[in-house]
């Protein structure tokens, strides 16, 4: 599913991009090796802010990141990603891990004009979708429905209620 993800989001050297729901990390890296590789000039590498919610799980991220040699390149914050990262807004890319009841409006606002969003969408216990959704330069938001998936709810104030 990462490797889907990162096809999805079309991903480029340089970009700026927004996790939601950091997990080990390891989806965070696989981007970092995209946006940022190692043998990129600092000033053209991109950088990866990733959010979790709970907050044994980010140290653990954060940990991992920094042991595999990604702290230059991946940022892991403690926090509710559903309200997006607003200290950092504008971001190229935004992919969440988690499924959402609907497209929280705070990432669609921090998403720039030409960005690509992707987000699964749906129940908790049902069918969910995958929704890549591409910001026009106009402003203008295209929804593209990618298939059924299956992640963990969304939490936080935009997710789902418990």
């Amino acid at each position: 599913m990462v490797s889907i993800m990162n096809e999805a989001l079309e991903l480029e050297v340089g970009q700026k991009v927004l996790e939601v729901g950091t997990g080990s990390g390891w989806h965070a890296a696989t981007i970092a090796e995209v946006i940022a590789p190692k043998e990129s000039s600092r000033s053209e590498m991109g950088h990866v802010f990733t959010v979790e919610i709970i907050k044994d799980i980010a140290e653990l991220a954060r940990k991992n990141i920094i042991s595999l040699g990604y702290g230059d390149r991946v940022t892991v914050i403690h926090g509710d990603g559903s309200k997006g990262y607003p200290e950092r807004t504008s971001f190229d890319r935004i992919v969440v891990a988690a499924a959402s009841p609907d497209i929280p409006q705070p990432l669609l606002g921090q998403l720039k004009l030409g960005g690509v969003m992707l987000i699964p969408v749906g129940s908790v216990s049902l069918f969910q979708k995958l929704i890549r959704i591409k910001k026009e330069k106009d402003g203008n938001i295209k929804e593209e429905n990618l298939g059924g998936v299956a992640f963990v709810p969304l939490t936080g104030q935009y997710g789902h209620r418990h």
